[in-house]
């Protein structure tokens, strides 16, 4: 954590950091072979969906996909980083949910996981947990594209392709299956030769009726996600323009295309087949415009992909002029975040002011204020600006946690402790919740709290031999009161109940 010494923390917990913790090969392979998503075997067609009581709910329920799901989401948030940018966050969850509203899906408990990684790409794991990598912003040129990815992936959980193949695997070649399901794992989260390389070799030895089939489950996740697309009101072109962007990045990149398109080939079929069936949709007149609070997410992904603050200044600079005002406003939005990046905070109000003073009520505006100001003389405006807007939006997360970071930054720990503390029975399971609320306690010096909220980290991580340390250390520290024994025990005993579930996958 970013805090000084705590003399009240014991030694394994002043170092900890936000890196996921080293874990068994054979465990990571495990899950990744019983868990992933699978694009290899057949499927019928859409209006035929699966129902309990069918084979393939037969042979995984919904309930089991849900548990399956989230022990794969703790094994992928062990190995990989995720970009905690609470307004980005809370944005996507909104949109996905809006699209999730006007699919087939059955069980809509989802868990959305935004990937600190620049490349493209996108998943959907059975249980609801929807992945996108940062970098899908960055190819994404408006919302109606990027919603058309996670309508793509939301079809796949609706049309449960896992289940069946679960069941259509007693009939075919399981190995081939499971080896191919683990290298595209790997490849989506470590990214890099390694896993390039064993896709490479498991394809060439999968059946090429299993490739059939996994054409066929794409072509159904299109026509789904299509119609998914249209119920939610957006522009039915934007499948076909996204695809047709992803086309030409493959095209582009030859032997070497971004891990989504290993996964999901795109062909001029299937952008032929997204252009016909917008086109034979009647014109609609009340289609959601386009999204001026996707161009300014997509700039706050722009600039922390950049590395260099001026290089970000200029290409802001540079889109100051564009005629489209969506780009532009978003431009002078970027440019902003851009000079509170490069420690010129004068020019970054200077040039926030205008958008502020135009919409005073535009949480994006709000939050890059708090941002850019939190740390300088004006906290207490700050503080009084988050109260005033919390009013306004009660329990927004982006507010809130901008809110518990002002707290902060005026040492004002304890009203930043409690404020997470609320955060987090809000939101269980965000695992940088835990994380900055356990530094809350740390400067408070609230030693037990400290180790009960690492241990929710932890669990969250997939680090269970981590939770159960914090979990002991919070019981050594209880003086045997009866509620937080209790609260420990329960803890633990989900964590046994946790590791037994893996030994049945």
């Amino acid at each position: 954590m970013h805090q000084k010494s705590n003399p009240e923390l014991p030694p394994a917990q002043r170092g900890l950091t936000k890196k996921g913790p080293h874990r068994g090969k054979r465990l990571l392979l495990g899950l990744l072979i019983s868990l992933a998503l699978p694009a290899t075997l057949s499927t019928t067609q859409a209006s035929e969906l699966p129902v309990l009581g069918d084979r393939a709910s037969a042979t995984v329920s919904l309930d089991q996909e849900h548990k399956m799901g989230r022990a794969w989401l703790k094994a992928l948030r062990s190995q990989t980083r995720e970009i905690e940018d609470p307004l980005l966050h809370d944005y996507v969850e909104h949109l996905l949910y809006r699209l999730a509203e006007n699919s087939q899906l059955q069980d809509r408990r989802l868990e959305l996981v935004v990937v600190d990684n620049p490349a493209l790409n996108a998943f959907a794991v059975p249980g609801g947990i929807v992945g996108v990598n940062g970098g899908l912003f960055l190819y994404a040129q408006t919302e109606q594209e990027f919603a058309s990815v996670l309508a793509h992936e939301l079809a796949h959980l609706s049309q449960r392709h896992y289940s069946r193949a679960v069941e259509a695997a007693q009939r075919t070649a399981l190995p081939n299956m499971a080896a191919l399901l683990a290298s595209i794992i790997v490849a989506a989260t470590v990214g890099g030769d390694a896993g390039i390389a064993a896709i490479s070799a498991t394809q060439a030895a999968v059946l090429d009726q299993q490739l059939r089939f996994s054409r066929e489950n794409e072509r159904e996740a299109d026509r789904i996600g299509f119609q998914t697309l249209v119920n939610a009101g957006m522009d039915p072109k934007a499948m076909a323009s996204m695809f047709e962007r992803m086309l030409m990045t493959q095209r582009l990149a030859g032997s070497r295309p971004p891990e989504f398109l290993l996964t999901h080939p795109v062909t001029e079929s299937r952008v032929a087949d997204a252009r016909s069936r917008a086109e034979q949709l009647p014109t609609h007149a009340n289609l959601v415009q386009e999204s001026l609070e996707y161009q300014l997410m997509r700039n706050r992904v722009r600039l922390a992909f950049d590395e260099e603050p001026s290089h970000a200044i200029k290409v802001f600079e540079s889109e100051l002029d564009n005629k489209n005002d969506r780009v532009k406003t978003a431009a002078q939005y970027g440019l902003a975040l851009a000079y509170a990046k490069a420690g010129q905070d004068s020019k970054a109000n200077a040039t926030l002011k205008p958008l502020l003073d135009s919409e005073p009520n535009r949480i994006s505006y709000i939050v890059a204020f708090a941002e850019i100001n939190s740390r300088s003389q004006s906290q207490s405006d700050v503080e009084a600006l988050l109260r005033k807007h919390l009013a306004l939006n009660p329990d927004n997360y982006a507010l809130s946690m901008a809110l518990a970071r002002c707290l902060s930054a005026k040492q004002d720990y304890a009203a930043a402790r409690s404020l997470l503390e609320k955060i987090s029975q809000q939101r269980p399971n965000d695992p940088a919740v835990w994380f900055k609320l356990a530094e809350a306690n740390g400067f408070t010096h609230n030693t037990i709290g400290i180790h009960l909220a690492s241990a929710e980290y932890y669990i969250l991580k997939g680090n269970m031999d981590q939770a159960m340390q914090q979990l002991d250390y919070a019981y050594q520290k209880s003086d045997k009161s009866f509620q937080l024994t209790t609260l420990i025990e329960k803890r633990k005993a989900d964590i046994q109940a946790y590791r037994e579930e893996l030994e049945l996958f």
